[in-house]
């Protein structure tokens, strides 16, 4: 049986690439050996953006559109928008009967998103019961891979501990443990070199920034800050531009040659970005060109989303049957 793979966004914002290192391109290459879904979560998104609510609805086609043009095909993976399958919030409803809340709070990954959005005690419920809602997700398509960050892990261990409880109440195996996938590229550092390219820090490189923006961010990426004259050896460890050339760069022997020349001196920071910049135009160009030809057509990308929906809902509504039976609440079979 072709094994599942469930994946996803927050539509809070355009895609980068960071996202492109860490899932996206992942998803093209996946997509022809797995049957994947690709989650667009705004219903998750709106634990933390209540106060927003346009920044969640407007990012659903953006989101969508940067999908389409790295390469995901809406005829082979299933492209969904998560509010639009009630079928997961319902799940998410009893799992939280499988979760305490201490148990939520000694989530490390919730425990750094709290800490990094300075929730402190104010934390909105919704937000804190984000993993019983990714379980939800994950296994309404019986999902055997799932797609994350390192700091993601520790999810899909509370999604794995969540199925295997429900599995001890239904007596039998109805749920299905995921795998975590780490990308061999861990999570791709800021142009500012801050550890994290995120959207709210502003230190991005979008998949349709045009020409000129990737060439003024390319200017501003982060080097090494003892480098201060051409003829000075520089250092290769925490450069942010030569861990987006180790990403990106597809020859590889050039790379290595340039690297040396750089630790020993003699290169300047000059030289290494407008290889960097050449790299990134070459890699951007048809996706940029790709997604302002889907933009010209909403109504193509709204049916896409419409059509994966209900595919999504489909499979999600055999599970939630299957659950609803093992819960004793399926009174009218």
């Amino acid at each position: 049986m072709q094994q599942i793979i469930l994946t996803g966004d927050r539509p809070t914002g355009p895609l980068h690439l960071g996202h492109f290192v860490g899932s996206l391109r992942s998803r093209v290459a996946y997509q022809h050996d797995y049957r994947q879904f690709v989650m667009l979560a705004d219903a998750q998104a709106l634990t933390d953006n209540m106060d927003d609510l346009s920044k969640v609805h407007r990012n659903v086609v953006e989101v969508a559109l940067d999908y389409l043009a790295v390469g995901i095909d809406p005829d082979v993976s299933t492209i969904f928008i998560q509010s639009q399958v009630p079928e997961l919030a319902e799940l998410a409803f009893y799992y939280l009967n499988l979760v305490t809340v201490a148990r939520l709070e000694r989530n490390p990954t919730v425990k750094e998103e709290i800490r990094h959005r300075g929730f402190e005690r104010d934390i909105p419920a919704g937000f804190l019961c984000y993993p019983a809602s990714q379980a939800a997700d994950i296994t309404a398509f019986k999902a055997h891979v799932v797609p994350v960050g390192e700091d993601q892990v520790p999810m899909i261990e509370q999604t794995n501990e969540i199925v295997r409880r429900f599995n001890r109440v239904a007596g039998r195996d109805i749920l299905v443990e995921a795998r975590a996938l780490v990308p061999e590229i861990g999570r791709l550092p800021g142009t500012d070199g801050k550890a994290k390219m995120s959207k709210s820090l502003g230190n991005t490189i979008n998949l349709g920034a045009s020409a000129d923006e990737v060439r003024a961010a390319v200017k501003m990426i982060y080097t090494d800050p003892l480098h201060l004259r051409v003829q000075d050896p520089g250092h290769l460890e925490g450069n942010v531009a030569f861990i987006y050339l180790d990403a990106f760069d597809p020859d590889r022997e050039g790379l290595a040659a340039l690297k040396e020349h750089y630790t020993r001196g003699g290169l300047g920071d000059s030289a290494v970005k407008k290889r960097l910049e050449g790299v990134l135009q070459e890699l951007l160009e048809p996706i940029r060109t790709r997604r302002a030809q889907y933009a010209q057509d909403k109504g193509y990308v709204l049916d896409v989303l419409r059509r994966g929906t209900e595919r999504a809902r489909a499979e999600a509504a055999r599970t939630m049957a299957e659950v609803r039976r093992a819960l004793g609440l399926a009174y009218f079979e």
